[in-house]
């Protein structure tokens, strides 16, 4: 297999040098040909142990797919590619990887939660690079302390990563790809810095970004479809009581709301058309499905007091339990008795 040229962007380290930190290795880089990747991901619903936090890394021709896992439950996805890094469906992730088995390698590594937090964010929004002389190793922290930076530090060497969690230019905690665990912090960072037995210095690249506490969780294709399902048995429901205007109106409530809730694209989907992938949080879908509910019905309701419960009676009955769960009821203007 011919090695893959792809770089960082704005680096010369190489997309198949990274390596993340990780606890332990649960499978060790392997050509994607030789993995059951279904099986893989099915781990955690068969074995108690397979329940535990941690990543994919695929390694592509073009690209480095990340795949998190939650309780070995996989719940978000993102690219590193030559051009930059983004948050990427699950099934595109999975789709990719597919493709590229003759080519791709895989790891699967566990890692703690926040850390996997740090790393989703490094691709979920802009960062901002630092300038860093692999050179100077002292001034590293100098640098920081005088900017008083605060959030998360990633730091690049060679293709091995680590995340430093800074607080006002000082180190709080972190993360450290293949650090012993008996060796300090200072020393290991200092050990970054070392030059090649060719005496050249290592390559290295950083960036700041915000930190968070917790790993996002994308909808689920079957979640998304539910929820486009509920869209429609609403708009059957007005149309129904008012025929050939349900439809009409269901359009317009939905065009004005779209710029704010990109999710209702997607439960606007005809029932007949497959959902196109994308990236969405269940929290979107609720936000987007109850806002979009009281435009709909609010007029309906002054027309023919009493149709917006009736309609959310009979639409959302088989779903009841997921929606009470999502806090939808207690955003609607009408009392829905069951």
């Amino acid at each position: 297999m011919r090695p893959s040229t792809a770089r960082l962007m704005n680096s010369p380290i190489h997309l198949t040098d990274l390596v993340f930190p990780q606890v332990s290795r649960l499978i060790h880089r392997t050509r994607l040909v030789f993995i059951h990747l279904d099986n893989v991901l099915a781990f955690a619903k068969r074995d108690r142990e397979g329940r535990v936090d941690g990543y994919l890394t695929a390694y592509l021709p073009d690209e480095c797919l990340l795949l998190f896992l939650r309780k070995g439950e996989a719940v978000n996805a993102a690219a590193i590619t030559p051009t930059g890094r983004q948050v990427l469906n699950i099934g595109e992730a999975l789709r990719r990887m597919r493709t590229e088995v003759e080519r791709g390698e895989l790891m699967y590594c566990t890692a703690p939660l926040e850390q996997l937090a740090w790393m989703y964010r490094s691709c979920a929004g802009e960062v901002e690079p630092r300038d860093i002389d692999a050179a100077q190793p002292e001034a590293l922290f100098p640098s920081l302390q005088d900017g008083r930076v605060t959030g998360v530090l990633e730091l690049i060497t060679d293709g091995h990563v680590s995340y430093l969690r800074i607080d006002e230019g000082r180190f709080v905690r972190g993360y450290f790809c293949d650090k012993p665990d008996d060796q300090p912090v200072p020393r290991y960072v200092e050990g970054l810095f070392h030059r090649k037995p060719d005496g050249r210095p290592p390559t290295m690249t950083a960036s700041v970004f915000p930190a968070i506490d917790d790993l996002p969780a994308q909808a689920s294709a079957a979640l998304v479809s539910t929820y486009r399902e509920l869209y429609w048995r609403i708009v059957d429901g007005v149309e129904r009581e008012f025929p050939g205007d349900g439809r009409r109106r269901a359009d317009a409530a939905r065009a004005a709301l779209e710029p704010g809730h990109p999710a209702l694209a997607l439960l606007a989907v005809p029932r007949l058309n497959e959902i196109p992938d994308a990236v969405v949080q269940p929290d979107d879908l609720v936000t987007a499905l109850s806002d979009w509910v009281r435009l709909f019905l609010e007029p309906v309701e002054v027309m023919m007091p009493g149709t917006a419960p009736k309609v959310l009676q009979v639409a959302t009955w088989e779903h009841r339990y997921v929606l009470q769960a999502a806090g939808f009821y207690r955003g609607m203007p009408w009392p829905v008795t069951w």
